[in-house]
């Protein structure tokens, strides 16, 4: 069970996490799909065999916790927006497809799942950000040898709408059932792929004049053979 709160009101939910998609390759446009492959094909990465396509990664990956472990140093984050689906109805908040991007070079599937995958303990309710979904803002900050860098910046825009998303899922609603908990995609890396000690990360509403901010450190496990 994992514990949300609402940005607006401080009210607490808690919402049953049974099923963990990360949703790759979801670009709206094809050009800054291709951008992205090309990005990882620079590290090994083999390309997708379509767009996009949904990985399934194990649902106790999930964790609003202000830490994680990983093991090796070739591991980066990704900022993402997060769908939620809860018995209000679904939620978003902001989050981190953190990969291990060495693992990612032979396969992409075990690389999410190698990862937990932090996500905002505050959310909004998708019904009050979908009308205006294409004026939200993404940005992410690597923070590196104790100095914090821009890392992804851009409007949602350059992803697929959650309708459309959800329906090349397979759904024929906008709203995730509950349970169900989606990462969407995220933007193209300014300069190259490279692992920190904190990654931060920021949705903006700049219609409503709010942000939802989320920050975890990255404790890394020595590789013992």
């Amino acid at each position: 069970m994992t514990n949300f709160q609402f940005a607006d009101s401080q009210e607490t939910i808690a919402v049953d996490v049974r099923q963990l998609v990360i949703a790759g390759w979801a670009g709206r446009v094809q050009s800054a799909i291709d951008e992205h492959i090309e990005e990882l094909k620079e590290i090994g990465v083999t390309p997708p065999s379509s767009t996009p396509l949904f990985y399934r990664v194990a649902v106790n990956q999930l964790t609003t916790a202000p830490a994680i472990q990983v093991l090796g140093e070739a591991t980066s984050g990704e900022v993402e927006v997060v769908l939620i689906g809860s018995n209000q109805g679904t939620l978003v908040g902001i989050g981190s497809d953190h990969t291990d991007r060495e693992a990612e070079a032979w396969s992409v599937a075990h690389s999410k799942q190698v990862c937990a995958k932090p996500v905002s303990p505050q959310v909004w309710r998708l019904g009050s950000v979908i009308e205006h979904w294409d004026q939200l803002q993404m940005a992410s900050y690597v923070t590196i040898d104790g100095k914090e860098e821009l890392y992804q910046e851009g409007p949602v825009t350059g992803l697929l709408h959650p309708a459309e998303l959800l329906r090349r899922f397979g759904l024929d609603t906008a709203e995730l059932a509950p349970g169900q908990a989606m990462l969407c995609g995220t933007l193209p890396v300014i300069g190259e792929l490279r692992p920190g000690n904190a990654f931060r990360m920021v949705l903006k509403d700049p219609v409503a004049g709010r942000e939802l901010r989320h920050r975890y450190d990255i404790h890394t496990l020595p590789v013992v053979a």
